[in-house]
């Protein structure tokens, strides 16, 4: 049981309970909702109104693993660090983040349940504590939210775009000019559903690079995502006609792919930064390549 504090005076329940606990509104609604939230003894809905010195109950549940996720251990997912708050996952290739239709095979959320490791409840049940996705071909760091706190500070962050976001790809050919910074609209593609298009009038998508290493037939490609649109890189970059190696569903080479031993797109997710949900203060991570990515730039190299 708790005071209101005088600054959530005539606040509604769901926005002063997710300000002082540092909930999401959802959660709030849920537990007002299921009368887990009692004002001076009596159930409190939503949007009843908080009087500074009212006391507070609230029965918070205990956290227990999403039942739509399965726990199985993903062979080759590095922890690269975790907390109270947060913990910040090195996803392999051919993992997805979490269940979806059709998916079969292992998923990110599901290794952390597999290690033991609780997860935001936030969110919907199948990818509770996922602020953000990466594509099951592409390998890199991710961070997935353990308190509800984080989770809600994360997806604002990520929503208000103070999270940087840095990938390195190898591309076909040689962009010109070396530097600079894709603006095109992405949506669904106009003929086939699993593919993604710049379509006029699309979702504003913005892609920063530079080219980081230039070899014969491809180039290694800094990259900063302002946005981050689904397939984006993947998208911009075969509008460009600089297709990711390996990425034949975007027009890649497979003579090159095979050539470098890629059975899936040359694409990684380098660093991730962002203020860290408990205190503000920056942190960044690094994803090394994995070895497939590696020994496919060990060979342009030898070749130039």
């Amino acid at each position: 049981m708790l005071p209101v504090p005088d600054g959530l005076d005539g606040m509604r329940v769901d926005a002063g309970l997710a300000k002082l606990l540092g909930l999401s509104r959802t959660v709030v609604a849920e537990l007002a909702s299921a009368g887990e939230v009692l004002l001076d003894g009596r159930p409190a809905g939503k949007s009843d109104r908080l009087l500074a010195g009212g006391l507070l109950e609230v029965t918070l549940p205990e956290p227990d693993a999403p039942s739509d996720i399965v726990a199985e251990p993903v062979e080759g997912m590095g922890i690269l660090h975790e907390d109270d708050d947060i913990v910040v996952v090195d996803k392999p290739v051919g993992v997805a983040v979490h269940p979806s239709p059709g998916w079969t095979g292992p998923t990110v959320v599901g290794g952390l349940a597999a290690a033991g490791l609780r997860i935001s409840t936030s969110g919907a049940a199948e990818r509770q504590g996922v602020v953000h996705r990466l594509d099951a071909g592409t390998t890199g760091v991710m961070v997935v939210a353990k308190s509800e706190h984080a989770y809600s500070t994360l997806k604002r962050a990520f929503k208000e775009r103070t999270v940087t976001k840095g990938y390195h790809a190898l591309v076909q050919g040689h962009p010109d000019p070396t530097r600079g910074t894709i603006d095109a609209p992405i949506d669904r593609h106009p003929r086939h559903d699993y593919k993604f298009a710049v379509v006029s009038g699309g979702r504003p998508s913005v892609t920063h690079y530079e080219v980081a290493e230039a070899f014969r037939a491809a180039s290694l490609v800094d990259i900063r995502l302002e946005t981050g649109r689904t397939h984006q890189i993947r998208v911009h970059f075969s509008a460009m006609r600089h297709p990711c190696v390996g990425d034949l569903t975007y027009g890649a080479d497979p003579v090159l792919a095979r050539k470098l031993g890629l059975t899936r797109q040359w694409l990684h997710a380098r660093t991730l930064g962002f203020a860290h949900p408990s205190d503000g203060r920056w942190v960044e991570f690094t994803s090394e390549y994995p070895a497939d990515l590696a020994a496919a730039l060990d060979t342009l190299r030898a070749e130039s």
